[in-house]
């Protein structure tokens, strides 16, 4: 994707860095759903399927920047389906884009039966992570994304429309405070 050359030494400092492909920030991760997440109703807990969105796009977020990184915001968490008592939930995230120092990670969340190996798509999410310097603690510049299927494309473009929605709320909860 092309870019335009604003000039700032941030941008300078990003583009010297080498990109990296969305594959390279590709993970995942998996568990048995046992009885201490589970409600009354033997259904994984919602803030614990949260919890394992954030750690594996966190670990998506990290293996892009090769940095420590924290949660900036979750814009999205939609609950289609539950995880039932005994089920093994699996996580996939990777990055969707690029900005400065900070990255969207999308995730979907799949449970699956343990006997009959159905998969049923559970939980969607995006997440955004900056990135933090090792020593100094404060933002780091990201690398570049390197997007190439179809797919990327898509997902790059739509991380850059809800990217305008929550910084234009922001702005608007900003000016309510004030």
């Amino acid at each position: 994707m092309k870019r335009k050359k604003s000039g700032t030494a941030a941008t300078a400092r990003r583009d010297a860095l080498k990109g990296k492909p969305v594959v390279a920030s590709r993970s995942e991760m998996a568990e048995v759903v046992l009885p201490a997440e589970t409600n009354l109703l033997g259904k994984l807990l919602g803030g614990h399927v949260m919890h394992l969105v954030d750690v594996v796009a966190a670990m998506a977020a990290s293996r892009h920047s090769n940095s420590y990184v924290v949660t900036a915001s979750v814009d999205y968490i939609d609950f289609r389906n539950p995880v039932n008592l005994g089920e093994i939930v699996i996580l996939m995230s990777q990055v969707n884009r690029v900005f400065n120092t900070s990255m969207e990670v999308g995730v979907k969340v799949y449970s699956e039966n343990a006997l009959t190996g159905e998969r049923k798509h559970t939980t969607t999410a995006y997440v955004t992570f900056v990135a933090l310097d090792e020593f100094s603690k404060t933002p780091k510049i990201v690398p570049p994304l390197i997007v190439k299927t179809a797919e990327e494309k898509r997902r790059w473009k739509e991380a850059g429309e809800r990217r305008k929605y929550r910084l234009a709320m922001r702005f608007k909860k900003r000016k309510r405070e004030e």
